[in-house]
């Protein structure tokens, strides 16, 4: 259930940008020919030739629709252009998306803290840009503005009137506006400027909604495409948010919408507006019932992310009808491939950024045959994840056996997978500075030194400033509970006891080395040492 935080006391600039059919611009810059020309990008399968993830303006004009098959798409549009996503593993491979996303974020990043909350979508927290914007550069003081900005469209201001750039100018140099407005003028000069940016270096177009906080930017930054922008000043708030339907608030979609609308009869945000915020707070709770009260107002404190990054690596295969998974051997063939990619991905992630994921996590949908309650769900499963293919293959393998065990009992058969993943999440920076461990250690064979210095499936141990970071090397066996303890120290203590004497002479040159409050960490280093070079 959403919970209301507690909102800033500075008014902020928030912007939400939207890249426009971006799988089709994707493939259109990858084919220029299909500039133009109706066009969808298709995740194909043999039925009824695929869904449609992404459809162009132009094929839009003619009625086809994102919820349509290929097939249906010819139907409506005989000229329009399916492009397949790209195949790898027998799956659809959104590789190509996400460096182009990544192009996207890249340039948005510059100007202000960057939250990357899709594939295709940036939140911008922009407050302190336009604060310097409207201390060096004042609107109302430029003998010019940038075009693209007096372009925007601002709530409440008339939009097909024939001098319609001519008001939004007037309105973004207002001498005579609150300080709020002032700042969100700033803004949608920025976001125009980034949106132009954008356009040049990338190719790709995008559209935005700017306001004082992310829920207001994202409502309205789809109401202009594409390639435009839209602005929500104070002023206009309520009367906006006063006949939109309650279904298209974020939050609102599932279960929480359909509450307000059978036990309250709210239809619209503005709906709510009748109710005290103590009344909502007696049918949803405190929490919830102050961020209904809140949200009627188009009051929030949900601060912007400052995330480039994704926040976890997940791979699925859905697998409809016919093609559902029966039995252990096709499930461990579909988890293999799913786990060589999520262990492609988070090598990447380590290579590139740094950055060390710790649990891995299956999720499943299944059902039973021939049983009425067959909607019970398969339990999801997580453990720590072991870097290395085979090793997160063998641990996904046991994680689906024990869910299936929860849903199915020691039964083996008259079950079926209609849906699989693999999630990659719990992901840390490794701290800046650090060295390998191993780099402090000379081994007398050449050919256990090289053993070490391979680090293509572990993450190495690593210290800095006399603090020892463990990375996530996870050798203890996989167990399949959300809630099991990564290891036991005394376990570990047990195998010490039987290390070498020479052995424990050399570890303790190590020991030495840090500070002592840490026992349990050297405990699981010097076993992971023992087990991979022959100190003398």
């Amino acid at each position: 259930m959403p919970v209301a935080r507690p909102e800033p006391q500075e008014p902020r600039v928030i912007a939400h940008l939207d890249l426009d059919c971006f799988y089709v611009q994707v493939e259109q810059r990858r084919n220029p020919a299909l500039r133009g020309q109706p066009t969808a990008v298709v995740q194909y399968n043999d039925w009824k030739g695929g869904g449609l993830i992404a459809v162009s303006y132009e094929a839009r004009k003619f009625g086809v629709k994102r919820s349509m098959r290929g097939d249906d798409a010819k139907n409506v549009c005989p000229g329009i252009n399916l492009v397949q996503v790209p195949v790898s593993r027998d799956k659809a491979d959104l590789n190509v998306y996400r460096s182009a996303g990544s192009e996207v974020v890249a340039i948005l990043s510059t100007k202000g803290k960057c939250e990357r909350a899709s594939i295709d979508e940036v939140y911008l927290d922009l407050t302190d840009a336009a604060k310097e914007m409207l201390l060096e550069s004042p609107p109302e003081l430029s003998e010019s503005i940038f075009e693209e900005a007096t372009k925007s469209n601002i709530l409440d201001l008339p939009s097909d009137a024939s001098d319609r750039e001519e008001n939004v100018k007037a309105w973004l140099c207002r001498a005579d506006a609150d300080y709020q407005d002032k700042l969100l003028a700033c803004g949608a000069i920025i976001v125009a400027q980034l949106r132009v940016k954008v356009l040049e270096e990338t190719q790709f177009t995008c559209s935005a909604g700017i306001a004082h906080n992310k829920m207001l930017a994202k409502l309205v930054s789809g109401m202009h495409k594409p390639a435009q922008q839209t602005v929500v000043p104070s002023s206009s708030v309520q009367d906006f948010l006063a006949s939109l339907p309650v279904k298209k608030m974020k939050q609102l979609g599932g279960k929480l919408g359909s509450s307000l609308q059978d036990d309250l009869g709210v239809e619209t945000v503005g709906d709510l507006l009748g109710f005290t915020e103590e009344k909502l707070q007696e049918y949803y709770g405190v929490n919830t019932g102050t961020w209904l009260w809140k949200t009627a107002r188009g009051l929030s404190g949900e601060e912007v992310e400052d995330r480039l990054l994704p926040k976890s690596h997940g791979c699925g295969k859905t697998f409809p009808g016919p093609k559902s998974l029966k039995n252990n051997s096709s499930v461990k063939s579909w988890l293999d491939k799913l786990c060589e990619e999520l262990s492609e991905r988070i090598q990447s992630d380590l290579s590139c950024n740094k950055r060390v994921a710790q649990t891995l996590t299956l999720h499943a949908r299944a059902s039973k045959e021939n049983e009425c309650n067959s909607l019970k769900k398969f339990p999801s499963k997580s453990c720590p994840l072991r870097y290395g293919t085979g090793k997160i293959q063998e641990d996904a393998m046991k994680l689906f056996e024990s869910g299936l065990h929860d849903f199915w009992g020691s039964r083996n058969t008259g079950w079926s997978i209609t849906s699989l993943s693999v999630t990659a999440s719990k992901i840390f920076d490794i701290p800046s500075g650090t060295n390998s461990i191993l780099r402090y250690i000379k081994s007398p064979s050449s050919s256990a030194t090289s053993a070490i210095l391979d680090s293509s499936s572990t993450p190495e141990l690593t210290f800095s400033d006399n603090k020892l970071h463990r990375m996530p090397v996870h050798e203890e066996h996989c167990e399949p509970s959300s809630k099991k303890e990564d290891c036991e120290n005394s376990n570990l203590a047990k195998q010490c006891s039987a290390i070498e004497e020479k052995h424990v002479t050399k570890k303790l040159l190590l020991i030495r080395m840090f500070p002592d409050n840490h026992s349990g960490i050297w405990l699981y280093i010097e076993v992971s040492l023992t087990k991979s070079i022959c100190l003398p």
